[in-house]
Formats: C-alpha cells, sequence, structure tokens
C-alpha cells in the first residue's frame, strides 16, 4: 500500500526544493506505473497508460488504440526492409509514413465509429485494462527505477534551465574540494568547477570558504550539467563593476573596452550616455570607495580606468595612461600607431615588462609603436618600442 501521507510531503519538496513541479512527478509516476504493467502484462506494440489519483492512491489502467483508415496502412507489398521500422509509441501514421496493421496498437475506422460515432482517423481510442490483483512487489520495483530517473531527469532540466539563465553573471559559492588544481564550487542544488587556468594567479583558496566567479560556460554532457566558472575572465570585472556602480548596471555608463592581465592589472575604458554624469568617476566612487571594492575582491589587481573616445588618437592616448603623448602618427591601412614619449615618460609609457603598452593595444586593438628621443632602454640603445 502507498504511504499517500509521505508521497504528498515528498511531492511539496521536490516542488518547492528542487522546482520541480508537481504535475511534471505524477506524470512520471504514472508513466513508471504504466511502463511496470506494460513490462508484466501488456503485449507487443500496445499502448498503456495508468491515471494515478494522488489523493486515493488508486490505479487505472487503460489501453490506447489509434483510429486509421485504408489510406494510412501499407499493404504487405509495399513493405520493404526500410520501411518496417515502427513509429514512435502514439505518434499517429499518415499517407507519407504508412504502418502495418498491429490490432493492440491500431483500430479500424469501421470498428472505431461502432464505439464512438464521430470518430475521425487519427484520434485515439481508450479501452479500460483489467486489474491485476497480483500487481504487487516486482511492478513496485520497476516502477520506483523509473521515477527516479524521471525525477533526476526532471531535475536536470530544471537545473540546467535555471543557469542557463544565469551564464555571463556572476555567482556565489563555497569551495567544496580541490582535486588537481581545480577548485569545485558548491552552488547549492548543483557543483560547478573553477579550472586551474580561470583561477587568479597567486590565490589560495580553502575548503569552505565563500568564493565569487564568473559564469561562463554552462553544458548538457552526457556525464551531466557542466557548469565552468572563471575568475580571470575580464568579464569578471564588469560584473563586479556593475555590483559596485550603479550607473553601469543601468547602462547609464558603459564599459566599452577591457584589457585584463589577470592578478595584476586591467585596463578598462568607459562612456557616459549622460552628459551629467561622469564616466570615470562613477566606476571611482566616493572616495576611491568602487574601484577599491573590486580591487579587493580581486587580490589586489590594478585597475586603469579611463574615457573611451570614438577618435583613434584620443583613445590611444588615453590608453597609455599615466604616460603623456607628444605626438602621434596614425597608418589606418595597418591599423598601427607610431607614438612619441617624453623621456621621463617612456618608462611609465612602456611599463614594467611591457605590461602598459600591451594592455593598451589589446584595449585598443591598434599595434602601438612608442619611441622617445633621449630615452635610455635596452643597454643604452635607443630605439622604438613596439607592441602588437
Amino acid at each position: 500500500m502507498m504511504d499517500l501521507k509521505a508521497l504528498t510531503a515528498a511531492l511539496g519538496e521536490l516542488e518547492e526544493e528542487r522546482g520541480i513541479p508537481r504535475e511534471e512527478i505524477l506524470h512520471a509516476i504514472e508513466d513508471a506505473l504504466a511502463a511496470a504493467y506494460k513490462k508484466d502484462y501488456g503485449k507487443k506494440g500496445q499502448i498503456v497508460r495508468a491515471t494515478f489519483n494522488s489523493k486515493t492512491g488508486d490505479v487505472e489502467f487503460s489501453q490506447v488504440k489509434i483510429v486509421v483508415d485504408e489510406s494510412m496502412l501499407r499493404h504487405p507489398d509495399e513493405a520493404s526492409e526500410e520501411e518496417e521500422i515502427e513509429l514512435p509509441e502514439g505518434e499517429i501514421p499518415s499517407s507519407e509514413r504508412k504502418v502495418s496493421f498491429n490490432e493492440e496498437h491500431h483500430i479500424m475506422i469501421d470498428d472505431a465509429v461502432k464505439i464512438k460515432k464521430d470518430v475521425t482517423p487519427g484520434e485515439e481510442l481508450v479501452f479500460p485494462l483489467e486489474a491485476r490483483g497480483d500487481y504487487g512487489r516486482i511492478a513496485a520495483q520497476t516502477a520506483k527505477q523509473v521515477i527516479i530517473q524521471r525525477i533526476r531527469r526532471a531535475e536536470k532540466t530544471s537545473i540546467l534551465g535555471e543557469y542557463e539563465a544565469r551564464q555571463g553573471e556572476i555567482v556565489n559559492g563555497k569551495v567544496q574540494r580541490m582535486e588537481r588544481g581545480a577548485i569545485f564550487v558548491d552552488l547549492g542544488r548543483t557543483v560547478a568547477i573553477l579550472p586551474r587556468e580561470e583561477q587568479i594567479p597567486g590565490e589560495y583558496y580553502r575548503q569552505g570558504e565563500h568564493i565569487k566567479a564568473y559564469l561562463y560556460a554552462v553544458e548538457d554532457t552526457p556525464r551531466g550539467i557542466s557548469l565552468r566558472l572563471s575568475r580571470a575572465h575580464p568579464q569578471f570585472v564588469v560584473k563586479l563593476f556593475e555590483v559596485e556602480a550603479s550607473e553601469i548596471a543601468a547602462g547609464t555608463v558603459e564599459i566599452k573596452a577591457i584589457a585584463r592581465e589577470a592578478g595584476s592589472r586591467t585596463k578598462i575604458a568607459v562612456i557616459s550616455h549622460d552628459s551629467n554624469i561622469d564616466a570615470v568617476g562613477s566606476c571611482v566612487g566616493q572616495r576611491g570607495a568602487r574601484v577599491t571594492a573590486v580591487i579587493s575582491e580581486l587580490g589586489g589587481e590594478k585597475i586603469d580606468i579611463t574615457e573611451w573616445s570614438d577618435n583613434t588618437k584620443t583613445f590611444i592616448e588615453n590608453a597609455l595612461s599615466p604616460a603623456k603623448v607628444i605626438s602621434m602618427e596614425l597608418n589606418e591601412a595597418e591599423k598601427s600607431a607610431k607614438v612619441e614619449v617624453a623621456p621621463d615618460q617612456f618608462s611609465l609609457a612602456v611599463g614594467r615588462g611591457g605590461q602598459n603598452v600591451r594592455l593598451a593595444v589589446k584595449l585598443t586593438g591598434w599595434k602601438i609603436d612608442i619611441s622617445s628621443p633621449g630615452a635610455m632602454v635596452e643597454e643604452g640603445q635607443n630605439e622604438p618600442l613596439t607592441e602588437e
């Protein structure tokens, strides 16, 4: 006998905690009961359906037959080896996809009208099946297995839908474990992976520690749902600024370009769509509160905020900040710029290890050659420094 109180409680829990609709679980139970009945008592080609009353625990079984006429049937002389493939259960045959008549699956229109006068080809007729007194332990076990599979499938679909909608956002989780450099993060309903290459260099994580990351990939694989996180992705910085700066979240201020070397330095170019709002100031915040919050989350990574411009010269000058540019020559065809800076600005323009000019190239999309008359570079030789 089925414990209806326990069943009702389970249905409520699945709906509330796992997001699986009650009706979907009841359909899974009915499909499972029908599959178990057909396995024990059914015949080939038979369509068996079960109707489960969750209030009383009663189950009624029925057989479904599809009404067909001569135009929907394949005659013996038309049959071929390829055509003998059966249609999926319940699919209605047509003049293009004819089937061989099966008395367990089909009923001829002439016989069907005796049962229902206004019946039409393709319609389903339902016939009650005999209740079996020995429909017991074996059938219940079969039903249980199918129910579990359907619940898992429904939960997988629910989780997939939830996180597909959140792809491209920041998610919060707890470090579950570490394996071969990868971090497994518990998000509540499922576990995501933060690969080694998507971690910020120099960061270390402890089991149980809360962590924020950018959800950049959601995939449905044969082994289950795969959620991949990143803290090194440039968009992680963009999303952090959206959280801190309401103007960015509202779209009044836009991050037009970003270049990042995770764990070291990031450059962002911003623009305001409202003449009364300062784009750079919105990102910096009062007394630097907003940019400081982002830097703190990134473990001290330096952030340069500059204004975006549709004037290429202005944009490149801004991108090379904090260095000051003396002159610039542009080659539109090759998308390259020759930039000259004062000797005392050369090291600022280039940056440690060439980082400043390297990020400027990524930010603008232009090849940049930097030179400075009188500047000493590379063992005293005075020559341009090129990044592309």
